[in-house]
């Protein structure tokens, strides 16, 4: 314990800081940066299990498709789309924003016109998005790390660190929501929404790309990646390419997923936990997947860039995965149903951060020596899913395997009252 506290960790009974007989105190971080752990023993504020539910099946989704047996033999529903279109996987990423977006209702709600968030609000969602965005940039170093370490990587790839990326942006998209959300009433943010789809739309269409014209959306010559590649530098882009699908610009639309979700949770808190709950979700869930894939005609429905028609058409299934996750957990009380899933999202961050953490290890050491030695990653998948399930069911039953060791790393921190939080 002493040494969780050295490092600015606490191990707390609530979240108050407020220390109980018997229980550690939650003083406050030596380093601001860092993480604490604290117990679920107390009272917590008000939740819905249907929201920890859905952040589970997100992240146990994100698991799934992030760590094939073989990048070679994937299922077409668990591969994202080439470019242009949308699969089940490119439905993940947008559910975690939206899913950010749900909560902030319920850990906002008690700022008001006459309560005023103070500065000390401030610095802790700025905190919060600066630990994200260390985290991104922790695991591109980690990467880079280990290729120096045992790959004889030369040290001058550390200055092609990527710098954007899934938990950079899921920063810089909570940062300016939050902000949005205490500032502006609902109808400014409303307003503030329609801006940013419909501006981000007008400037992708608009905005002529040296040596592209306007109006190109093909990865070589949009916008995105122009703006990515004058204010980053091609070299901290994703492999170094000219485009990086968590760039900057089509950040803004992202936002608006955060709003949407926002919106969403704002609307349950004043909401009796009934069936018709459920279906006014659904229904404007279904609305939504017809409006997004309408503008899609107009401009494509894009993960990569993260069209306008993309955050609308995503939203949608937000909304009906919601809605099934309302209906099944709050109003029909089927929590037992819910609860591995729930013992995902409870610690959502930390399996995120901790299996890209993992993966990286099994990709960059390797088994034997030699120029054709496989790395750890390929050695399990060859040699214990692949001889007996064949390689594209053995490249599936390795990422259901990891799944569900995650899946047991989170159930021992449950059982011990441990969550990831920032």
């Amino acid at each position: 314990m002493e040494v969780l506290n050295r490092l600015g960790i606490e191990l707390c009974a609530d979240r108050s800081g407020i220390q109980h007989k018997g229980q550690i105190p939650c003083s406050f971080y030596p380093l601001p940066f860092l993480i604490n752990f604290w117990s679920k023993q107390l009272t917590l504020p008000q939740r819905l299990k249907s929201l920890d539910v859905f952040r589970g099946i997100a992240i146990a989704s994100m698991i799934l498709v992030n760590n094939p047996g073989s990048w070679d033999y994937i299922y077409p529903p668990l591969d994202h789309a080439e470019w242009n279109g949308c699969t089940p996987t490119d439905l993940i990423f947008p559910f975690f924003l939206f899913i950010v977006g749900a909560a902030m209702p319920f850990s906002l709600a008690k700022y008001t016109k006459e309560n005023r968030p103070t500065r000390a609000v401030y610095w802790r969602i700025g905190r919060r998005a600066l630990i994200l965005f260390g985290l991104g940039l922790f695991l591109a170093l980690f990467s880079l790390t280990l290729d120096f370490w045992l790959n004889g990587a030369p040290v001058s790839k550390f200055a092609t660190i990527r710098i954007m990326g899934v938990l950079q942006r899921i920063s810089l998209a909570y940062l300016i929501s939050a902000i949005a959300v205490l500032n502006f009433e609902r109808r400014a943010l409303w307003i503030l929404a329609a801006i940013l789809l419909v501006g981000y739309w007008l400037a992708m269409q608009f905005i002529p790309v040296p040596g592209y014209g306007a109006g190109n959306l093909t990865p070589e010559g949009n916008l995105v990646g122009y703006i990515d590649r004058l204010i980053l530098g091609q070299q901290h882009l994703l492999g170094g390419k000219g485009f990086d699908p968590e760039g900057l610009l089509s950040t803004l639309p992202a936002v608006v997923t955060v709003i949407a979700g926002y919106f969403t949770g704002e609307w349950l808190r004043s909401q009796p936990r009934q069936s018709r709950t459920s279906i006014s979700l659904a229904i404007v869930g279904i609305s939504c997947v017809l409006v997004g894939h309408l503008w899609g005609f107009v401009f494509p429905i894009n993960k990569q860039l993260w069209t306008s028609s993309y955050v609308i058409f995503t939203a949608g299934f937000a909304l009906l995965l919601l809605a099934a996750c309302y209906e099944l957990i709050e109003v029909r009380g089927f929590q037992r149903l819910g609860f591995p899933l729930e013992v995902m999202g409870l610690n959502a961050i930390f399996a995120f951060v901790g299996s890209g953490f993992l993966a990286r290890i099994l990709i960059k050491t390797h088994v034997g020596s030699g120029s054709n030695a496989p790395t750890t990653y390929t050695w399990i998948y060859q040699q214990l899913f692949k001889p007996w399930a064949g390689a594209l069911n053995g490249s599936l039953l390795f990422a259901i395997a990891t799944v569900c060791f995650w899946w047991l790393m989170l159930y021992l921190m449950y059982s011990r009252n441990w969550y990831f939080k920032i």
